[in-house]
């Protein structure tokens, strides 16, 4: 029985769009930083800790709880979900104009094993207004997304080039997990 230890509608619809069946049972674990902790280190960290955390709540040894983490890295700074609207502005004005990354730490723990590994995709936005920022939150859509702006939304109009896994960006590099679930013993 494969378990996705996430609340995300995005991981859900991805996994089942890549024909795994599974069930739901979000993880409920602080979410924050450690001091000076590196943005791969942070997702990966989260991923293995929410999984850990579904499995044992289950308590069955059956079970293959999934659990992920993504995150928006520009340089070493980690911007997570926006806390406000103001919160939301201020993210995607570091973001105008430059290239940032995505990273989005992905676990599998089983009664035998805890396999955890990271995709990084690099992501360019354009640069932004003003206005089109303040319009942009006034959808609401950056609100529950790292980084403040979700690619498979709105703001697919300023992303003109990625590099690396589009499902990454979108919140589970559905290749990845793939991966692991194909190799797990």
């Amino acid at each position: 029985m494969l378990v996705l230890a996430s609340a995300s509608p995005r991981r859900r619809e991805l996994l089942a769009q890549a024909g795994y069946s599974f069930e739901v049972h979000p993880a409920h674990i602080p979410e924050e930083p450690y001091p000076n902790e590196d943005p791969a280190a942070y997702v990966t960290r989260l991923a293995r800790e929410k999984a850990q955390a579904v499995y044992n709540e289950l308590g069955d040894p059956q079970a293959t709880v999934l659990g992920a983490d993504t995150t928006v890295a520009l340089d070493d700074l980690i911007l997570g979900k926006p806390e406000s609207p103001a919160d939301a502005a201020r993210m995607l004005r570091l973001l105008s104009g430059r290239t940032h990354r995505v990273l989005t730490g992905v676990a599998l723990v089983t009664a035998t094993s805890t396999e955890v590994a990271a995709e990084v995709t690099a992501v360019q936005l354009l640069t932004l207004t003003d206005e089109e920022i303040d319009a942009y939150i006034a959808t609401g859509e950056p609100m529950d997304k790292a980084g403040a702006y979700a690619i498979q939304g709105r703001a697919a109009r300023w992303i003109p080039r990625i590099e690396g896994c589009y499902f990454n960006v979108v919140g589970l590099p559905i290749a990845l997990v793939s991966s692991l679930l194909k190799a797990r013993p």
